[in-house]
Parts: structure tokens; sequence; C-alpha cells
């Protein structure tokens, strides 16, 4: 009776031990689809493929991904609190549509980024003279390859610019910038890449004065003066939010018709 007792209590014990596991699991399995359909439908708006002012229908959404609407419900509002999405409620139902392209919304996006990479300009421009010198040396070699697509002017080229320029930028956040503002860049980042990837070929032709205005951050660096780092990136920054501003007066706003 006592083995039949201890047999049934093991038995007890393992089944909760199982259960217990197999929510963990679910558990975890959900989050890992949460952040899946997060990134996957961020990804589809950065590059145009949910244009800008497109509604959203949920379930077409959760088809596309090949995903159930759980997770993708979750994601969309995640993106709402990160300005991807917007929502418009009405007496009846409440829909969901991707955040158009406004010039204030780039002149927000653009002020923020700006201030976050100068606050980790400043801190990469005290590093050891060594490792600046090593970090001007990468971003130098960065702006020439920036360079050479401006001389050989293919518009075709405007994918290629924006990964370097975001390497520029992502080279001197790596180099100094603790977890906190990492993530404050990671964050923000994508934000104005939908617009540089929506008016990058209209920007191509002003690429050269970027450059000047990324020589200007890599002499900072080197002479270690932090003062001169964060004004530097953030000129670069606000002056691309003006370059933008001409290309979006030109061709309108995305998505707020």
């Amino acid at each position: 009776m006592r083995e039949k007792a201890g047999s049934s209590a093991s038995v007890k014990a393992g089944s909760k031990g199982k259960k217990g596991g197999t929510a963990k699991a679910s558990k975890a399995e959900h989050g890992t689809s949460l952040l899946t359909a997060f990134q996957q439908i961020r990804e589809l708006i950065v590059h145009g493929k949910l244009a800008p002012g497109t509604w959203i229908v949920e379930g077409d959404l959760a088809d596309r991904l090949g995903m159930s609407r759980t997770p993708v419900r979750g994601a969309l509002h995640w993106l709402q609190r990160e300005g991807y999405v917007l929502e418009q409620k009405s007496a009846s139902k409440t829909r969901m549509f991707v955040a158009p392209l406004t010039k204030d919304d780039a002149r927000e996006l653009y002020a923020i980024i700006g201030r976050v990479e100068g606050m980790a300009g400043r801190q990469t421009a005290k590093l050891p003279e060594s490792e600046r010198k090593e970090i001007a040396k990468t971003l130098r070699g960065i702006n020439q390859q920036l360079d050479d697509i401006v001389k050989d002017g293919r518009p075709s080229a405007a994918g290629g610019i924006f990964d370097l320029d975001r390497q520029f930028h992502r080279t001197i956040v790596a180099s100094s910038a603790g977890p906190r503002l990492t993530v404050l860049h990671n964050a923000i980042e994508p934000q104005t890449e939908r617009y540089w990837r929506l008016y990058a070929s209209s920007i191509i032709n002003d690429l050269h004065i970027s450059l000047e205005e990324h020589e200007e951050i890599i002499r900072a660096i080197e002479v270690g003066d932090a003062n001169r780092v964060e004004k530097a990136l953030m000129a670069n920054w606000g002056n691309g939010c003006e370059r933008l501003e001409h290309v979006i007066e030109m061709f309108g706003e995305r998505g707020s018709w």
C-alpha cells in the first residue's frame, strides 16, 4: 500500500511538474511569437510594404504572416505605443492604420535621434586616444564608400547609401553607449528609417553635404572634443531633417490625405 501511495504521489508530482513546464513553455512561445510578429510587421511598415495610411485588417495580416491573431493583435498594440500604427475610433468600431509620414513627425524623430546620438558621441569622445583613432579610421572608411557612390552618381544605389549611413551612426553608438541609451537608439532608429527609405532617392543629390557633416564628426572624435562631437551629430540630423522637409514639400506627406 505504501508503495502504491508512493507511486501515486510520484505520478501526481510528475503531472504537476509537467503542467507547470507546459505552462512556462506556452508562455515563452507566446512571447516569442509576439516579438516575431512585432519585428515582421515593423519591417513591413519600415520598408513601405505596408504603406503610410494603409488600413490594417488583423485577420489578413495574420494570414500574411502565417500566425494566429493573438500575437498579431499584441504586436499591433506594441507598434501603436511606438508610433508606427495609429487608431481611429468611431461610434461603431475601432480601426488601426499605418502612421502617415509627416513633416511634424519627422522633426520630432530627427530631434530625438540627434539628441540620443549626441549623448553617445560625447562618451565616444572621452575614450582613450588609441580607441578614438580606430573608430575614426572605421568611420572614415564608411564615409569613403559613401563618397564613391556620390561620384558614381547611381540613383539605384539609394539602398546601399542608407545601409552605409546607418553603419556610420551605429558605429558611434556601439562604441560607447550604455544599455539604456542603446535601447533608446534601437527604438527610434527604425522610425527614422521609414523616411529614409521612402525619400532616399530624392535626397541622394544632397549626399555630399551629409558627407562633409560626417567628416566634422570624425575630426571632433579624433581630437576628443565631446561638445564638438555632440554638436556635429545633432547638426547632421537637424540638417538632414531640413533636407527631408524640402522633399516632403515637393512630393507631399505620405498617408495623411
